[in-house]
């Protein structure tokens, strides 16, 4: 990265998604879960799968790189503390972190460096919880809660990492000034101070409770309100419900990303629901009045006589009213006829009797296979 990084860089870092999210991992996953979700999105993603597709190819560059960070424990002990900025390889090497302190530093009250003496100051990362809730809950709504793992404002030092009583003390290595000047051959290069990261100040007398780092890992619970007729994919934000800020920025949101478990019976289409209903091919034939489950129990149809296997019957008003819908959706009800098994000798007795008055007259009686036959027979003549 040039020496003095424009504000336009920094806010190109802080728009990257996270890391966590962008595997679809939650924040407390384990390497094999890390490992296997990169995987997943790498053959999805690679970009001999996917020629001349540049979104692909992006999608495929941010998971190797969002990999490449939480696969590794120091990196993503880095990541977790401080979010980007705490993995910014520019930053590392000076340059990064001084200007992403200075676009904060007039709002919050901190940040910057330039020797004014002012902490870095950043804002919490974003969390991601995958929340799995069963169809029923998706369509009428529900409240859960959900205990996730966090970086909290340490409350022994209110966040500043020092012991209480002490003050942090000006950074020997560059002076109090936050930046160090590197001379390379011709070139001196102005770099943010490895050593405070910019802020000017260093830690003397850390804090017991968090070791200097004002922040600590906690667990915390919360209530997720689930509004009626959300789908696979949909997040609710919990704005501030994220991440502590360092030196105190602003918390970070958590976002809760719904995901539906499959269901026995339904399977679901948008607003509309799917089912598959079995019955006999005498009730099929003569017809009959069947009982079909919904979400709200019951509801009866009537099969016609002569109904095929295939048919789908619509019970409108059955299916799931979604968040952004004003009307329900419908039911599918898909009929199998079934074919009877473990037959008795009566009942072969009977059937065999009853094929042989069918083919009788089967054109009449079997119209499909009739016209089917003649369509085989017009084939191997012509």
């Amino acid at each position: 990265m040039v020496p003095f990084a424009s504000a336009t860089s920094h806010a190109r870092n802080m728009a990257k998604r996270d890391y966590y999210e962008v595997l679809g991992v939650n924040r407390d996953a384990s390497n094999d879960e890390i490992k296997k979700a990169y995987r997943k999105l790498a053959m999805k993603y690679h970009p001999d799968r996917n020629p001349d597709n540049a979104r692909s190819e992006e999608q495929f560059k941010e998971a190797k790189e969002a990999y490449e960070i939480i696969s590794d424990p120091e990196k993503r002990g880095a990541y977790d503390q401080y979010g980007h900025a705490g993995v910014d390889q520019a930053a590392a090497m000076g340059g990064g972190a001084a200007g992403f302190a200075d676009a904060f530093g007039d709002i919050f009250g901190g940040g910057g460096a330039s020797g004014r003496g002012r902490s870095n100051v950043y804002r919490g990362a974003d969390l991601r919880y995958n929340l799995e809730i069963s169809l029923e809950d998706a369509a009428r709504g529900t409240e859960t809660r959900v205990r996730i793992p966090t970086m909290d404002e340490c409350t022994t030092c209110s966040g500043s990492g020092e012991k209480p009583g002490t003050e942090p003390v000006s950074c020997p290595t560059c002076g109090g000034h936050g930046q160090v000047r590197m001379t390379q051959g011709f070139f001196s290069i102005q770099q943010t101070c490895p050593k405070c990261h910019g802020g000017g100040k260093v830690v003397d007398n850390p804090c017991a409770t968090c070791s200097g780092h004002g922040r600590i890992k906690k667990q915390k619970t919360l209530s997720v309100k689930i509004p009626p007729g959300v789908d696979e994919g949909d997040r609710i934000r919990l704005s501030g419900e994220g991440e502590a800020g360092v030196n105190g920025g602003p918390a970070g949101d958590l976002y809760v990303v719904i995901h539906v478990g499959t269901h026995e019976v339904f399977t679901r289409d948008g607003n509309h629901l799917h089912c598959e209903m079995p019955i006999s091919f005498t009730k099929a034939a003569l017809g009959s009045d069947i009982e079909i489950p919904t979400l709200d129990g019951y509801a009866k149809i009537k099969i016609p006589a002569e109904t095929q296997s295939g048919k789908v019957f619509r019970l409108r008003g059955k299916g799931i009213k979604g968040v952004r819908s004003t009307t329900h959706g419908d039911l599918m009800v898909h009929v199998l006829v079934e074919t009877p098994v473990k037959l008795t000798a009566r009942q072969k007795e009977l059937l065999a009797e009853f094929e042989e008055i069918n083919q009788s007259d089967a054109s009449q009686h079997n119209p499909r296979a009739k016209s089917w036959m003649n369509k085989v027979k017009d084939f191997f003549e012509t």
